[in-house]
């Protein structure tokens, strides 16, 4: 960015609101490619509006963000009907002490973003907007074009249903990281009684190859089944296998590597110190910002 953007007000603002617009944009949408996509769409339009006529910078770009947001969505949800396997959210590596907000880190986790996948548009906007970053509900109705009375309803209808199937209790990242490194040692040992003994007995692991990398096409439930399905996998690996932990969506991960190759990220869900759900992605085209990227803070 050369000097003359540096002082530009309208290029300050945005940058100043950048990882709120994106994390807004990520939990919509569940892929980062789309959310860099939106916030370009909103730089192009914020670009465009004289400044005089906001009196809310951070309420006008969350609005114009969720909008744009909204209309990738119905798109996306298209995109998904005839994917193969599957789909899992695309994995973004975040900064260590995002793990350390609890709210946060469960807000951009695997295990709930796949709940608001069962949520329609606009209950997810509402959803993610209300819950996630206490947005009013004046400014969530503009951003989606509802009465504010209606948007309570949908905030409430959408808070139900995710309360319904969202993980019990927040679980901290020490607890995560202790259950995981158990995980890796049975993993790296072939330890199928070790992997038995960190998976609880109603586990369910999904995987998403995106039709590109083999992955099992429908959840694998069970703890035998899913630790005998992740022994027989590293057993058939073609190269050397390593194991690293990593930081993805605000939670302890772990990142797979073949001869020094990504493979996969393993994000876990933990309950009561076992796992509950593994979500294993192998799209090589959901892993590129892994490899790359800086960790974002999100807020």
């Amino acid at each position: 960015m050369n000097d003359d953007h540096a002082t530009d007000p309208a290029t300050e603002a945005f940058v100043a609101h950048r990882n709120l617009l994106f994390t807004v944009a990520y939990e919509m949408l569940g892929s980062a490619a789309d959310a860099e996509d939106v916030l370009q769409e909103t730089w192009l339009r914020w670009v465009g509006v004289a400044p005089g006529q906001v009196r809310d910078q951070r309420a006008y770009l969350v609005r114009i963000t969720t909008r744009q947001s909204l209309n990738r969505l119905r798109a996306l949800s298209r995109r998904k009907e005839t994917y193969v396997g599957p789909w899992l959210p695309e994995p973004v590596l975040t900064a260590p002490d995002v793990a350390d907000d609890v709210e946060l880190a469960e807000s951009v986790s695997m295990a709930l973003m796949l709940v608001l996948e069962t949520l329609s548009p606009t209950e997810r906007a509402v959803f993610v907007l209300r819950e996630v970053f206490d947005v009013d509900y004046d400014e969530i109705a503009a951003a989606v074009d509802k009465s504010p009375a209606a948007v309570r309803q949908i905030a409430h209808r959408a808070r139900r249903h995710v309360d319904a199937r969202r993980p019990r209790a927040a679980v901290s990242a020490n607890e995560t990281r202790a259950a995981l490194e158990s995980f890796r040692r049975a993993l790296e040992t072939g330890d199928l009684q070790g992997l038995l003994d960190v998976l609880a007995p109603e586990v369910v692991l999904m995987s998403d190859g995106g039709g590109v990398k083999q992955a099992a096409r429908r959840p694998v439930v069970g703890a035998d089944k899913v630790a005998r399905f992740i022994i027989g996998g590293s057993g058939k690996a073609t190269g050397v296998l390593t194991v690293g932990p990593t930081v993805v969506n605000g939670n302890p991960a772990l990142v797979l590597r073949l001869d020094g190759e990504i493979d996969g990220v393993l994000a876990p869900r933990v309950e009561n110190a076992r796992i509950t759900g593994l979500y294993y992605v192998r799209n090589p085209a959901k892993l590129t910002r892994v490899e790359s990227e800086t960790p974002l803070t999100l807020r």
